[in-house]
């Protein structure tokens, strides 16, 4: 079972489907080398997180009876556009060989090539957009700048043993809070729903995504390379000190001393021994369902929104603190 699976609204998969099509039909190109490049990540699968929340919040607000209206399936398919174009500019940042079972854009082709590529998906997010409205394009121009100002911030604190929860706050709200905000917002605004349900979609989105980082980045130190398909502790490798870190930096002298440069992997190895303890994953998963329970609330006074779908985003988020356990 997915998280997908765990949302159980009935037009849900074949919509997905549509969402789908339309991406297929989007990363399309006349040159064909192009054309390859951009759907390499596309066919090879992923969550779909994002699509789902545009579609839920446009079943929140007609209901999941019918299929999603052709406009929501088109915002579904910018928001994943966008973090399609988003993970090729990330996987050059890392330098990173393999991305969801294959490899990554930059380590097939070359770096150029992956910036070009996930420059080329970010242009058609924004051509879907446009076709939505000045509004949703506006938002989602917002969002991209966004993604940007959150991952330079963490580039700025690469290896950075007085890196703050401040700093990581802000940087995850950036690059990865504001894209699940803008696909929850954009169901609803192709949707037509009052100021006060926009709202609460967003801030559920916004919330959810706080939720997702924090959970990611406590799989990185305490999931099996098998799960995470990339090594243990891949983060602290690359000098990206998450919640985590954080947290076993202010209670372990020695992880204070042994960070702040490049690790060899058994060094590694031994930090997130020291990183992955129980008070310390109690730590950051306290983080992780306090924005579980803010994403629930947001949802509790958009009386207008269908009671069955706010009930099965919430099972979503559930499933997002679950992942951890």
């Amino acid at each position: 079972m997915t998280l997908i699976d765990d949302v159980g609204l009935a037009p849900l998969p074949a919509d997905l489907v549509r969402v789908e099509e339309r991406l297929n039909g989007s990363v399309r190109a006349d040159d064909l080398f192009l054309g390859d490049v951009a759907g390499h990540l596309l066919a090879a699968g992923g969550k779909r997180l994002r699509p789902t929340l545009a579609l839920c919040a446009g079943y929140a607000a007609r209901g999941a009876a019918a299929p999603a209206t052709a406009a929501v399936v088109t915002g579904a398919a910018a928001v994943e556009l966008v973090h399609l174009g988003s993970l090729y500019h990330d996987d050059v940042i890392d330098e990173a060989e393999t991305r969801r079972g294959v490899p990554s854009v930059n380590a097939r082709w070359s770096n150029i090539v992956a910036i070009l590529a996930g420059d080329y998906l970010l242009a058609q997010a924004s051509a879907l957009a446009a076709s939505l409205g000045a509004d949703v394009a506006a938002l989602l121009a917002a969002t991209i700048g966004e993604l940007c100002r959150g991952q330079v911030l963490e580039l700025q604190h690469l290896f950075d043993v007085t890196r703050s929860e401040e700093s990581y706050f802000s940087s995850i709200e950036g690059k990865t809070a504001s894209l699940m905000a803008t696909a929850s917002r954009i169901g609803a605004m192709v949707s037509n729903v009052s100021a006060d349900s926009l709202d609460a979609l967003t801030q559920f989105g916004h919330h959810l995504g706080m939720c997702f980082q924090v959970v990611d980045d406590v799989l990185d130190v305490t999931a099996t390379e098998a799960e995470l398909g990339k090594p243990t502790g891949n983060d602290v490798h690359e000098g990206v000190y998450t919640l985590p870190v954080i947290y076993g930096i202010a209670r372990s002298e020695e992880l204070r001393a042994l960070l702040g440069r490049k690790l060899e992997w058994p060094q590694v190895t031994r930090a997130v021994e020291l990183i992955a303890t129980p008070d310390v994953i109690d730590a950051s998963m306290t983080v992780a369902r306090t924005h579980a329970t803010k994403a629930s609330e947001a949802l509790a006074g958009a009386t207008e929104l269908e009671p069955e779908v706010c009930d099965r985003l919430r099972t979503l988020v559930d499933g997002l603190v679950q992942r951890s356990s």
